[in-house]
């Protein structure tokens, strides 16, 4: 039996783009969501040989284009690996983020958090955020 979930109108739009951005339906991603709210906080994960962090696969969705990157946890720095911008690197994941947005859309102001801009590739759904270290 199917329950009704009712939001207000620009909840709603963001439910609505996010469905169109990952391929889902409207309740597909509110699924997702409650599902990641109930997840343990996020772990790098290490390798055992040297025990130094491992890159974290990340991508950014804008303007109808995904762009991949990968996160080094220890500098904070994401290189591009895909898209027009691939095989440039920034210092922090802010720095990313305007760069993609400056490059698909550049008569807006490009100002964006890269904290939440990225998206973890694990399937997770979660922002680059959860992973971040104070």
């Amino acid at each position: 039996m199917a329950a009704l979930i009712e939001v207000d109108d620009h909840t709603d739009r963001a439910i609505e783009f996010a469905a169109r951005m990952a391929n889902l339906t409207k309740g597909e991603v509110v699924a997702r969501l409650v599902e990641q709210a109930s997840m343990p906080p996020f772990a790098p994960p290490v390798t055992e040989a040297s025990g130094s962090v491992d890159v974290i696969n990340v991508y950014a969705d804008y303007a109808g284009h995904r762009t991949q990157g990968a996160y080094d946890p220890v500098t904070t720095r994401i290189d591009i690996t895909s898209g027009p911008l691939a095989g440039r690197n920034f210092k922090t994941p802010t720095g990313a983020a305007r760069a993609v947005v400056a490059h698909y859309n550049p008569v807006i102001s490009p100002n964006r958090n890269g904290w939440k801009f990225w998206i973890l590739s694990d399937g997770s759904g979660r922002s680059l955020q959860r992973v971040r270290h104070s």
